[in-house]
């Protein structure tokens, strides 16, 4: 079983589909914090993809890692991808305007969901990630995943869709149970 929790507008084939967002697709629709419909140990693969900078580092952050944990086999697979900040700070730093990274650090805007309650780097999301159980942390790259070929924003680079000269603003980070 694989879920794909936060998915928005993307369908990925073989997987499960959860968001509080009414779309077509979905499978379930309800708060990716609770995933009460599943029982422990139940879930090979976790893909959630630029949604858990979403949630409030002090109300939900500790909660969703958790309870994907809980529901995630062992030996099971999570691939989180999210906005880098250090990547933003690095685009800031070489001259561009704070406006354009925006979206990286508060979120879209574009509903109300769609806002950020946490930044993260490499260092972070995996000390988050250990301290829910996770072991083997480290990066994974975009072009070798099975939803390669879905365009998300685990492929989100500045000069927008540049993937040869462009600078990868996502942080791709993939963890074992």
């Amino acid at each position: 079983m694989k879920l794909h929790l936060g998915c928005g507008q993307r369908y990925i084939p073989g997987f499960i589909h959860i968001d509080k967002e009414p779309y077509s697709h979905l499978d379930y629709q309800r708060d990716i914090i609770d995933l009460s419909i599943f029982d422990d140990n139940s879930v090979d693969t976790i893909y959630a993809c630029h949604v858990l900078d979403h949630l409030s580092r002090k109300n939900e952050l500790d909660k969703a890692l958790s309870e994907w944990h809980r529901v995630l086999k062992e030996r099971g697979l999570i691939r989180i991808a999210v906005s880098d900040f250090e990547k933003v700070v690095k685009m800031y730093n070489s001259g561009m305007d704070l406006e354009e990274l925006w979206g990286h650090i508060v979120g879209g805007h574009k509903s109300p969901a769609d806002t950020h309650g946490c930044v993260f780097d490499f260092a972070v999301l995996k000390r988050y990630l250990e301290k829910h159980g996770f072991k083997k942390v480290r990066r994974y790259d975009w072009k070798e995943t099975i939803h390669k070929n879905y365009d998300d924003l685990s492929q989100a680079y500045i000069p927008h869709m540049d993937k040869e000269k462009g600078i990868l603003m996502s942080l791709n980070i993939e963890a074992e149970k």
